[in-house]
């Protein structure tokens, strides 16, 4: 029983430290667009770009 004494703290710590780390690499953007940057690649850049809405074309 003694040693929960040691091991409860050590838990709530590391839990803590576990915590704080994931929200550190959400707030620097490591989740964002895992997949854009893979699957950019197999997209042709060589279609036509879409015409400009009338308002624009006014201008």
């Amino acid at each position: 029983m003694e040693s929960l004494l040691y091991l409860i703290p050590a838990m709530l710590f590391l839990g803590g430290l576990g915590l704080a780390g994931f929200l550190w690499a959400l707030r620097s953007g490591q989740y964002d667009d895992m997949e854009g940057n893979a699957s950019r690649i197999l997209f042709d850049d060589d279609d036509k770009p879409l015409p400009a809405p009338e308002e624009e074309k006014k201008k």
